[in-house]
């Protein structure tokens, strides 16, 4: 995919292993910060950013077991309940 894009193999391996490391901290840092608003929606941004850049460069994807959709859009709707959870708490509490 990274080759459509223009991608040598070189810098391929590099946004592999970079996008690896951002998405581990990202991870730790919303297991944290879970309560965070804003980091909340960086990671709704994120799933429906990488959606649409699979939609676009490689649509086959979609139709394949444990594509994006099954697996992004759960989470979505997570971090949606997630929000108007918190939302909730705040009001009440």
């Amino acid at each position: 995919m990274s080759g459509s894009i223009g991608l040598t193999e070189e810098n391929t391996l590099l946004l592999i292993r970079f996008s690896g490391v951002a998405e581990i901290l990202f991870g730790i840092a919303f297991i944290v910060f879970y309560r965070i608003g804003i980091l909340v929606m960086l990671n709704i941004a994120g799933l429906v950013g990488l959606l649409v850049f699979v939609l676009v460069m490689t649509p086959s994807v979609l139709i394949e077991a444990f594509n994006p959709v099954t697996t992004n859009i759960p989470l979505i709707v997570l971090s949606i309940v997630l929000l108007r959870n918190e939302k909730q708490h705040r009001q009440t509490g």
